[in-house]
C-alpha cells in the first residue's frame, strides 16, 4: 500500500514557497504520491445562494496539472487529481495537459482522477453543460485513451468530434491511468464499466465494501475483471492516532493500493504546521 497525501488546496496561499516547502516536506518523509483536487472557479454564494458544495470563491485551489508540471521538476512524487473535473474540459486539450505531465515526470507518475462535480456555476464559465456532464464523462474517458494511444485518431460521440488528428509528443505512459471518483450508483456503475480506479466517498465499514461491490459486479459484466484496480483511502492526521492507525489496518484490508494522509480541516494555519501532521503521521506509519 502506497503511502501519500492530499495537498491542503484550499489551506495554502498563493504563496509558491509554501508549495515547494511543502512537496519537499514530503519528499524527505518518505511519503510517494500526492493528490490535488480540482476547482477553475469558486462561486459567489452571496449570489447564488442556494449553490450547495463545500467551496466557494474564498478558497484558494492551484491548478492540478499545472502544479504537477512544477512538482516534477524537483521532487520524485508521484501525482493524482481526485478528483479533477472532466466534462467542464475540452476534452482534446486535458488529453494534451495530461500526456505533458506524463513526459515531463518521466511516465508513470500521473493518474488522472476524473469526476463530474457539483458546481453548476463553473460549467456555465466554461461552456459545457451541467446536465449532460454524466453522459458526456464516458464518452471522453473512451476518447482520452485514444488520444493517448494513437497517433491519428478519428472520432465521433455526441459530445466530441476529432477528424484525423492526435497529440504530439505522445505520453510516456500508453494510456494514462483514469481513476473515478463518486459513490453515486450511476457512478459505481460507471467506475466499474471504465475507470482503472476509484477514489471513494466512504470509508472502510462505512459503505466501501457495498460500493466497491457494485464497482466489480460491473467490470465483471464489462469484461474489465482480469485488469488491475486500484483504491484511495484517507486518513486525517487530526484526532486519535490510535484509531487512525486501526484504520489505515481497515483500509489495507479491503484491498487499498494508495493511502493518502490529509492535513485540512485539522487546525493548521500556515504551511509549517500541515508539514508538522505529516512528520507526526509519517512516524507514526514507519515511513521516517
Amino acid at each position: 500500500m502506497q503511502i501519500g497525501v492530499v495537498f491542503p488546496q484550499n489551506e495554502m496561499t498563493g504563496d509558491v514557497g509554501a508549495v515547494r516547502a511543502y512537496a519537499e516536506a514530503a519528499v524527505d518523509l518518505g511519503y510517494r504520491h500526492l493528490i490535488a483536487y480540482d476547482h477553475v472557479l469558486g462561486a459567489d454564494k452571496a449570489v447564488h445562494t442556494t449553490l450547495e458544495g463545500p467551496y466557494d470563491l474564498s478558497h484558494p485551489f492551484h491548478e492540478p496539472l499545472v502544479l504537477f508540471g512544477f512538482l516534477a521538476g524537483f521532487t520524485n512524487l508521484s501525482f493524482a487529481t481526485g478528483i479533477l473535473i472532466a466534462p467542464q474540459r475540452q476534452t482534446a486539450l486535458l488529453a494534451k495537459q495530461a500526456a505533458e505531465v506524463d513526459l515531463l515526470s518521466g511516465g508513470n507518475r500521473l493518474r488522472l482522477g476524473l469526476g463530474i462535480g457539483w458546481n453548476h456555476v463553473e460549467y456555465e464559465a466554461l461552456g459545457q453543460d451541467f446536465t449532460s456532464r454524466g453522459r458526456r464523462l464516458e464518452h471522453q474517458v473512451h476518447l482520452l485513451r485514444k488520444l493517448w494511444t494513437e497517433p491519428s485518431v478519428t472520432s465521433t460521440d455526441p459530445f466530441d468530434t476529432v477528424t484525423a488528428a492526435g497529440l504530439n509528443p505522445l505520453p510516456l505512459t500508453s494510456p494514462i491511468p483514469i481513476w473515478m471518483g463518486g459513490f453515486a450508483p450511476a457512478a459505481l456503475e460507471r467506475i466499474g464499466r471504465v475507470a482503472d480506479g476509484w477514489f471513494p466517498m466512504a470509508a472502510p465499514g462505512m459503505g466501501l465494501e457495498q460500493g466497491l461491490e457494485v464497482i466489480m459486479n460491473a467490470r465483471e459484466r464489462a469484461g474489465r475483471s482480469h485488469l488491475p484496480f486500484g483504491i484511495e483511502g484517507q486518513l486525517s492526521s487530526g484526532g486519535d492516532l490510535d484509531a487512525s492507525l486501526r484504520l489505515a489496518e481497515q483500509w489495507k484490508a479491503a484491498g487499498t493500493t494508495h493511502l493518502s494522509i490529509n492535513t485540512m480541516y485539522t487546525g493548521c494555519t500556515n504551511v509549517d504546521d500541515h508539514i508538522e501532521g505529516l512528520r507526526h503521521m509519517a512516524s507514526a506509519l514507519g515511513l521516517s
